[in-house]
């Protein structure tokens, strides 16, 4: 029999509805950890579904450094309004202002990447292994990996977030989208630095 302190612990901890805290018990006969898991292989599906519905309501997070000499504006959007006004939609927002202002992306994702920039990018990178003289599948090899360096250092959903290394941004929103149950999305931001 599952116990209503397991249920409340374990819905303390990963922040999905109590009837699926239950059901994840229940399916791995009290296990918290195996629960934990049937939970997260849950939420990747049930993620996916929710990043495919329309973003309608959100916000516009502002931040200031201290020095007063590094702004950002972020465009953020959700679902519905009651998540909008949500505490954790509004500090992902500030999480990802303070982001933007530390690390300077350029691009929200790869996707946004445009098509000139990278073939400038793999111009220049080829040049380099050129003059190093590797065998052609090694300069393939490091041409690869200097292009997706470039993609995590410039691309604000592939960073490592400033907060926690082991997390990106990508990893914060996904945790935020299965905590709120809405799709959520970077539309837009723009960072000034005097």
């Amino acid at each position: 029999m599952i116990s209503i302190e397991q249920i409340k612990q374990l819905r303390e901890e990963t922040g999905v509805s109590v009837s699926e805290v239950k059901k994840a018990l229940e399916q791995s006969a009290g296990d918290p950890v195996k629960a934990k898991e049937i939970l997260r292989t849950w939420g990747k599906t049930v993620l996916n579904k929710k990043l495919s519905r329309e973003t309608k309501s959100g916000l516009i997070e502002a931040y200031v450094h201290q020095n007063a000499k590094t702004g950002v504006l972020l465009d953020i959007r959700c679902e519905t309004d009651f998540v909008a006004n949500s505490p954790e939609f509004k500090n992902l927002a500030h999480e990802i202002c303070l982001q933007i202002a530390a690390m300077k992306p350029l691009f929200i994702s790869e996707t946004d990447i445009p098509e000139e920039i990278l073939a400038k990018e793999t111009e220049i990178y080829a040049a380099q292994m050129k003059d190093a003289k590797k065998p052609e599948n090694v300069a393939k090899q490091i041409l690869e990996g200097k292009l997706n360096k470039y993609k995590q250092e410039f691309c604000l959903l592939n960073q490592a977030w400033v907060k926690d290394d082991s997390k990106t941004i990508k990893n914060l929103l996904e945790n935020v989208v299965s905590k709120v149950g809405e799709n959520i999305e970077i539309k837009k931001f723009v960072r000034y630095d005097i």
